[in-house]
This record gives C-alpha cells, structure tokens and sequence, in this order.
C-alpha cells in the first residue's frame, strides 16, 4: 500500500486481495493435539484466575519495558511496510486488537509472540533481511495466529519456566519437577507451531512463500542453491531412513526444542495446503469463534487421537512402523527389534539372523542430526 492512501483504508484493506475470514475460530487452523490441549484448559474452572495470578510471577512486565527501550516499535512513522503486513494479517483473521510488533537487534532470525495480558509480536533484524515480503508475511500471519489462539500466554510460561530450571538447576527434585513441566510444554508448543504455520499460509495465501521462508531458515539467503522439491524430499528422508536407533535418536534430538525441524514443517504444510480441510476454509466453511463455547472436550480429544492414528498408520519411521505391527499383533516382534537396533545382539554373543536379514547401516553409531535450529 502506497502513503497516498487514505487512512482507513490504510487500516482495513490488505495490499493485495486476499480471503479474508470473518470471525474465523483459531480451531480451524489449530493442529489437532494443540487444538484438544487448549480446549481442555479453556474449558477448566478458574483457569483464567489462575494464570492472572501467575502473571504476577512473570517477567511480563519487565519484558515490555526491555522491547520499548531497546528495540524499535513498529508503526506508521517505523518499518511501515511491516507495519501494513501486521494490520493486512490482523484483517484477513479478524483480530480486532492489532498487537504491537517490535523489531529487535539480534542477527539470528526468529519471531516470537508472548504476553500473559495481552500478545506482543517480536522479530528479529536477522529474519527481517533473510526473507522478502510475502515470505515475511507469512511469518507475521504465523505469530497473529499465536495470538489468536491465545498461544502467548503459555509461550510466556514456557520461556519463565526455561529459566527458573536453570536457575535452580542445583535442587535435583525441583529442578526435575519444572523439566517435566517443561518437557510437557515444548511437545505442546511445538504442535502450536504447525498449527500457526497454517495460519500463516492463510494470512500470506501464497505456499511458495511459506515453503521458501522456511528453506531460508534452514539454509539461508541462497535460495538460487536450493530446491523446493528437494527440501520437502529431506523430510521424507529423515521420516523414513534408518533403523529403531535412528528413531530413537529422533525423539531424543527434538526434545529440548521447541519448534518441530524446519523440514518437517515444510512438509506438514504442504500436506495441509493439500487436504481438503485447507480448501473447505479457503471456501468460506470454516468454524467461528461465536461456536467457541459450545466445543466440547471429548470432541477435541477424540479428533487428537484420531490425527495420531492416522499418523502412526501412515508413518514410515521404523518406530511408528513397529507400533503399528505390534498393535496389529504381527509375529516375530523380538526378531525385528533386533534388527532393527543393527545387530546389537550380535555384539553380545546372541544371535541376530543370517547376514541377509541384518540391515546394511553404514553410518557409525555415534552420528544424530544437528538438533539445533
């Protein structure tokens, strides 16, 4: 949008024309395990008093003040162009109150949203200059969705709770005790973080973009080295490779992060943008927030368990595979265990089969992904 434009247009129309969805309820994009978790707290008495109460506790206050003083605000008079991308995301998911946004000094990119009262947006100058418009507008369409779906105040706990651990890392039981809550909270979150890569794409419309400002986290400002194709190729990859150690190394990398891995994002969003829920919505048939209270938790629940069905069933990670044969009561389960752990009882004077029945594995025991991000 030009500065020639009158003001409220300025405020009400996005650059483009997009869909805009008219008191959409954040269910219709929520991943159904974010989804089921939120509705079971919503729907908890007292739970409003509760964190209020905690909010006191938390760092909130302090935090605002840090963003105010030490970092730029966005508007009008600062990185408008933001600032039109923030009020465009804000109008196409009918969020009434546009959440202040702040650009931070940090070369690392990232953008997060928090807030125990009410959601800031944080982006740091490194994302900035890594993606182009319509790979930041999905980002700023990720982090409205966060606050639409109330995800900051639980993205606020989680990041006090990170610290208070370290802090009193020296107390074995309370430390054990907030990791757990902790550990708790990122299996969470990072299913809030598919949940709001969906509202991105509903934001920014556009799944190239989504799918390429997620190869530019990954791999950064090279995209003319890169491949769509070839990225989402990784995912299945890195789903589908390896034996049982290479699983259980998996869950072992993904657990002190918060976000799922890059790749398996682009992947999860892809298949969204593919389903036919994806398309209901782009239809105009989606949930509204109006029907939020009438939700019941069993039904929230029982789609959860359902998603994690399906994902099981369909997962070609030789765990999930296992899981399913077990449950399918397939024989020779103890064979296939080992194996799958590469002949570990080979090494230990057992006896693991013939050679054609072991798996050619290469790669030294010792080698796991980079976990960091």
């Amino acid at each position: 949008m030009g500065d020639h434009m009158p003001e409220e247009s300025h405020e009400n129309v996005p650059s483009r024309q997009r869909r805009r969805f008219e008191g959409i309820s954040s269910r219709a994009y929520e991943h159904p395990a974010d989804r089921s978790a939120l509705v079971a707290l919503r729907k908890l008495s007292g739970f409003d008093t509760v964190f209020k109460a905690l909010s006191g506790l938390l760092p909130e206050r302090s935090l605002r003040l840090l963003f105010l003083s030490d970092s730029v605000r966005v508007s009008d008079a600062q990185f408008a162009h933001l600032n039109d991308m923030l009020r465009d995301a804000c109008y196409i998911l009918d969020l009434e109150k546009v959440p202040p946004m702040y650009v931070s000094q940090n070369p690392q990119p990232n953008a997060m949203c928090i807030g125990m009262d009410e959601p800031i947006i944080v982006v740091t100058t490194g994302l900035v200059e890594l993606l182009d418009e319509e790979e930041m507008r999905a980002v700023i369409g990720h982090e409205v969705g966060h606050a639409l779906s109330g995800h900051s105040v639980y993205r606020t706990i989680l990041l006090f709770l990170t610290s208070l651990a370290l802090k009193v890392a020296w107390i074995p039981l309370g430390n054990l005790a907030i990791m757990a809550i902790v550990t708790a909270l990122r299996e969470w979150f990072r299913k809030s973080e598919l949940s709001s890569d969906r509202a991105g794409l509903l934001v920014g419309q556009d799944l190239q973009a989504s799918m390429r400002g997620l190869m530019k986290i990954a791999g950064g400002n090279h995209l003319h080295e890169m491949n769509v194709d070839a990225f989402l190729a990784q995912a299945e990859e890195y789903e589908a490779g390896g034996d049982l150690r290479d699983s259980v190394l998996k869950i072992l990398n993904v657990l002190p992060r918060s976000h799922p891995f890059t790749t398996v994002r682009a992947a999860e969003l892809k298949k969204w943008a593919e389903s036919r829920e994806y398309q209901r919505i782009m239809d105009g048939h989606y949930p509204r927030r109006d029907e939020d209270r009438d939700t019941k938790v069993t039904d929230s629940f029982r789609e959860s368990a359902s998603a994690y069905a399906t994902h099981v069933r369909s997962s070609k990670d030789p765990l999930m595979k296992l899981v399913t044969d077990i449950a399918g009561g397939a024989g020779d389960i103890g064979g296939r265990v080992r194996r799958g752990f590469g002949g570990f009882a080979s090494s230990t004077g057992g006896s693991s089969g013939s050679p054609k029945d072991r798996p050619q594995d290469d790669r030294p025991d010792d080698e796991s992904p980079n976990g960091s991000s």
